[in-house]
């Protein structure tokens, strides 16, 4: 058994759709007794209205990248969180407090507040009729489990300096992933490569070879423990990690069909 894990928006998701051709790769690889599925910055309620529409054929999903791991159906298995106390700490940061919103997502949910012009929020909900439910800002205290905080900036620049000052300041309590202009903030140990490893723990399966897919640096723990893919349209940071670039995620099933 092999277990194939691709990241999702931008790699799996594009120009929102998930292509025909990977679908169809999907139910082959998963046919000949391999297991796949999709390890993600989002949680589980924002994947649903795509997967609802797409319905690609999943064995797992680890969302929040690592912090939760659902069953396909989004039955948790595992989960852990990041301290409020900690995220209001965190948000007393000026770079912090000039994000364009606050994102916090529990295992099943998102909340929100410090909307800003710009964000993506509305949009989002909109679109693929998500349902957020906006917080005051003096309330986050009373949330449930955070998986993720994360913000979001004008720019893919300043979200890497934001990271890399939080990564600097907090660096043995969190990690700050940056992702195009977002941010997800992370309890520290917590990655893509630490969620595939213990979904394997959780699930006991021992698989003959584990193969991983992105696009972004919150990809590259994944990648570079697993000697990776990643996509044509990845940057030039992860393609020198990865071991294969190819167009989709159907090649790299293909290949090691």
């Amino acid at each position: 058994m092999k277990i194939a894990a691709s990241d999702f928006d931008g790699t799996l998701f594009v120009d929102n759709a998930i292509a025909e051709s990977d679908l169809a790769s999907i139910v082959e690889w998963r046919a000949a007794g391999n297991k796949f599925g999709i390890v993600t910055g989002r949680n589980y309620s924002m994947l649903t209205p795509p997967l609802t529409r797409f319905k690609p054929e999943l064995d797992y999903l680890i969302c929040s990248n690592g912090a939760a791991i659902c069953r396909a159906d989004g039955t948790p298995v595992w989960q852990t969180g990041i301290s409020l106390p900690l995220i209001e700490e965190l948000i007393r940061n000026a770079k912090v407090a000039r994000s364009r919103h606050y994102v916090f997502s529990v295992i099943d949910s998102v909340y929100y507040c410090h909307e800003r012009e710009g964000s993506w929020i509305n949009f989002e909900q909109t679109k693929w009729d998500m349902k957020f439910t906006e917080i005051a800002e003096e309330d986050i205290n009373k949330l449930p489990q955070v998986q993720q905080f994360s913000l979001d900036y004008a720019t893919s620049e300043e979200a890497q300096d934001v990271s890399a000052e939080l990564n600097r300041l907090y660096g043995g309590r969190i990690c700050a992933y940056p992702n195009q202009g977002s941010i997800d903030i992370n309890p520290v140990g917590i990655s893509k490569r630490q969620g595939i490893e213990k979904l394997c723990e959780v699930m006991d399966w021992q698989a003959e070879k584990i193969l991983t897919i992105g696009d972004e640096f919150n990809d590259l723990p994944m990648i570079e423990a697993f000697d990776g893919y990643t996509v044509t349209s990845a940057k030039d940071e992860i393609k020198a990690k990865a071991k294969r670039i190819v167009h989709r995620v159907g090649a790299m099933l293909a290949e090691n069909m």
